[in-house]
């Protein structure tokens, strides 16, 4: 990151795939003040189409399934967390990469998406989604019968 970018520049460079473009949301207030009180990680997600519908694999590092949230509102993705990478009593980093605990992201879901039909798993840190597409959007086979 360029020293004279904000957080803000650098994450509007990070584009979502074209299937689900990002969209910007405000986030919530943490109760305890810190300097990243108001910040939030963008977690790197990849996004794998079939024809029945759509699985989305999000890195969430350290993350528990109690310290995750999940929301469908309309055609609205929202992905949030936190991590609890704590360290051992006693010891004391001498470097930290990733200073934030928190993950943050939106998404804006096709119309020929099943959101009632969403399917979630986190396993070592890595969270996936399958969202099916709906009845109508599949594709299906039309029988052809021979005229008389």
């Amino acid at each position: 990151m360029n020293s004279q970018q904000t957080p803000a520049q650098t994450q509007a460079r990070n584009q979502t795939p074209a299937t689900l473009p990002e969209q910007g949301a405000a986030r919530p207030a943490s109760k305890t003040p810190s300097r990243y009180s108001e910040t939030a990680l963008t977690p790197p997600v990849d996004v794998i189409e079939d024809a029945n519908g759509i699985t989305l694999y999000a890195d969430l590092p350290g993350v528990s399934r109690d310290k995750l949230s999940l929301q469908v509102t309309g055609d609205t993705l929202t992905i949030e967390a936190e991590s609890d990478l704590d360290l051992p009593e006693g010891l004391q980093s001498s470097h930290t990469e990733v200073g934030l605990a928190r993950f943050h992201r939106v998404f804006t879901l096709s119309k020929e998406l099943d959101t009632a039909k969403v399917s979630a798993e986190l396993a070592h840190g890595v969270l996936q989604l399958r969202i099916p597409k709906a009845e109508q959007a599949q594709p299906r086979r039309i029988e052809v019968r021979t005229a008389a």
